[in-house]
């Protein structure tokens, strides 16, 4: 250490072998623990303007929250970074798949990475991000069942107070049984949880919000492409593979996180199901009422339980209050009012394009030949200019 620098090594994972030296990091400081305590100060700076700003009441308490990301793929391992950055308290990822080169249209994994363990390569990678996170990996899949009781277990007591549930699970899986695997644990512990997907185009995803009870759950209503009978089993075999673009998974990834934050640190209006169709540019949004005849039996409880609940919620009356009316020139007191002004209207050169709801001109462009400054114009002189040169050789 030489000049209040000091040395530290950075590790990479290269075929098999873990923590392999790759390259030094120079930093100014007086410690470890002052570079450790920087990182976290640098990535939460941005984030607490936040609360500044009045957006986030308590942004802090992001650091309280542990979310499980099931599926560490094109989605599922964005999503982690987002919540790695983020300041999450804790993540418990899941998946059975290892890192191929086929995987490198996809973002976040790299190809030194190739052989390794998604949760694995994930864990290293998202420890370097943010190395105040706790991480906890978890690779099998999740279908069989010896691993589906552990998987239960670890949702149910794997928050950062050991024995407490997490706060949200992410569906982050490309499969249907993988699916109906979490919406089973889900709803038979009643855990929330959001499912996220990208269609096999690659041109289109969602994301959606399941409250167990509440919400329609994912056997209440399948989606379409499980009733079209499409074999998924041909998606994942020699010479064939689903498309796949790392902007749709990046717009999916990004949409879902948006509403994780959103849920947990309950600011905005979180989406109960949230689409995009990259064709058109469209974002369907909707709500989803669960199925009383559902095929899963632990959803109909919970929905028979959510029914006790809100018939013991106390009513709330509702106090009709009287608007005083503004404008008195009709019947309705109604005026519409252009959010340009006449003046604006009539300096604009040309006609002002007509806009949807909600959008507006930032400024218009004055016509040249009006914008003249009529009241401080210089009125013109009656006398000649050689009359008033002769005037001023005479003083």
């Amino acid at each position: 250490c030489t000049s209040g620098y000091f040395v530290l090594p950075c590790f990479t994972v290269q075929g098999e072998r873990e923590n392999s030296f790759s390259a030094n990091l120079l930093i100014k400081g007086t410690g470890v623990e002052h570079f450790l305590y920087n990182i976290s100060s640098f990535l939460c700076s941005r984030l607490m303007a936040l609360k500044r700003m009045g957006i986030v009441k308590d942004y802090e308490k992001i650091r309280t929250f542990t979310v499980a990301v099931v599926g560490v793929g094109g989605v599922g391992s964005v999503t982690a970074e987002m919540l790695t950055r983020c300041g999450i308290g804790k993540l418990l990822l899941f998946d059975y798949d290892k890192v191929e080169l086929a995987n490198m249209n996809r973002l976040f994994f790299q190809p030194h990475q190739a052989g390794l363990s998604k949760v694995q390569a994930a864990e290293h990678t998202l420890r370097n991000i943010n190395p105040d996170v706790q991480f906890e990996v978890h690779n099998y899949n999740i279908t069989t069942l010896d691993n589906f009781e552990h998987f239960m277990d670890r949702i149910s007591n794997g928050a950062l107070e050991e024995g407490k549930p997490v706060d949200l699970v992410l569906s982050c899986v490309d499969n249907f049984e993988a699916r109906m695997a979490i919406n089973t644990a889900c709803n038979e512990l009643g855990q929330i949880w959001m499912e996220s997907g990208v269609s096999e185009n690659a041109v289109s995803g969602h994301i959606q919000l399941i409250i167990p009870g509440e919400t329609a759950c994912f056997a209440c209503a399948p989606p379409l492409v499980v009733a079209a009978n499409i074999d998924e089993k041909t998606l994942k075999r020699e010479g064939v593979c689903a498309a796949s673009l790392p902007t749709t998974m990046g717009v999916v990834a990004g949409i879902l996180v948006q509403n994780v934050l959103k849920y947990l640190l309950s600011f905005g209006t979180v989406s109960y199901y949230l689409g995009y169709n990259a064709m058109q540019d469209f974002f369907p949004t909707m709500s989803m009422k669960p199925n009383p005849q559902c095929s899963d039996q632990n959803c109909r409880k919970q929905q028979e339980n959510y029914k006790k609940k809100e018939a013991a919620r106390p009513k709330q009356e509702v106090v009709e209050q009287e608007e005083e009316i503004v404008h008195e020139d009709n019947d309705w007191g109604i005026e519409l009012v252009s959010e340009i002004s006449e003046d604006e209207l009539k300096a604009a050169s040309g006609p002002v394009p007509e806009l949807p709801e909600g959008i507006t001109v930032a400024y218009t462009i004055p016509n040249k030949e009006e914008n003249l400054l009529t009241e401080e114009m210089v009125a013109e002189p009656e006398e000649s200019l050689e009359e008033l040169m002769a005037k001023m050789r005479n003083m």
